[in-house]
C-alpha cells in the first residue's frame, strides 16, 4: 500500500539512511539550468528537511545561484546505496529567511564560517596558498568573537511539487512511488513501472 504523505516517509527513510550510510546521507545531487536551458548538477548539503521543503546553503555569487535566480527551479536527488533507496525531489525554489541563515550559520564551525568569508566560490585562484591567506585574513579581522554570516551567503529552499521514492528490488523490479502536489494542497501518489 503507497504511503500518502510524502514528507512523513521521507522522514521514515531519511532516519534509516541516518543509522546506516557510511557516507554523509545529507548528500544531494542539486540540478540547476541557467536561462538558455543548459543543465549544471553539483553535491551539496541538506541542513533541514519538512513540509516547508528542503534547505541547502551556499555562497551567494556561485554559478548555482545565478541559474536559481534566472530559472527559480531545481531538481534534487539524495542517493543511499547501502540501504538501496533513492529519493528525487524537484519544485520551485525560494531564499530562506535571513533570521534562517544566520541562526544555521552560527551552528558551523568557526572553520566553516571563516571559510565563508575566504571563499569566492568558483573563482579562479592561483593555488591553495590563497585561500588559506583568506582564510588567515578572516581569522584576523574577527579576531576571537563571534564570526557573523557574511552577506553573499545564504540558503535556499525546494519547495517540492513533485517527490519520488525508488527502493531498489531483485531483478529491476524496483519500486517507485511518485507523489504529485495538486492545486488544492493535497498529494496524490501513484505507482510507477520501474
Amino acid at each position: 500500500m503507497p504511503a500518502t504523505d510524502p514528507f512523513a516517509l521521507f522522514q521514515e527513510w531519511f532516519a534509516a539512511a541516518k543509522a546506516a550510510e557510511v557516507s554523509d546521507p545529507t548528500a544531494m545531487a542539486l540540478a540547476t539550468a541557467d536561462n538558455a536551458g543548459r543543465p549544471s548538477v553539483r553535491m551539496v548539503l541538506l541542513k533541514s528537511a519538512g513540509p516547508r521543503g528542503f534547505v541547502f546553503y551556499t555562497n551567494l555569487e556561485s554559478p548555482k545561484c545565478a541559474d536559481l535566480r534566472g530559472n527559480p527551479r531545481a531538481a534534487l536527488c539524495l542517493h543511499w546505496p547501502k540501504l538501496e533507496r533513492q529519493v528525487r525531489i524537484d519544485g520551485p525554489v525560494t531564499p530562506v529567511s535571513d533570521d534562517e541563515a544566520d541562526a544555521y550559520f552560527a551552528t558551523r564551525p568557526r572553520l566553516s564560517q571563516l571559510g565563508a568569508w575566504a571563499s569566492r566560490q568558483s573563482q579562479p585562484m592561483a593555488g591553495r596558498f590563497e585561500l588559506e591567506q583568506a582564510v588567515v585574513a578572516a581569522g584576523l579581522r574577527f579576531h576571537v568573537g563571534a564570526v557573523p554570516r557574511p552577506p553573499h551567503w545564504s540558503g535556499w529552499r525546494v519547495e517540492p511539487d513533485r517527490m519520488e521514492f525508488w527502493h531498489q528490488r531483485p531483478f529491476r523490479h524496483h519500486d517507485r512511488q511518485l507523489f504529485v502536489h495538486g492545486a488544492g494542497g493535497e498529494w496524490h501518489v501513484q505507482w510507477l513501472f520501474p
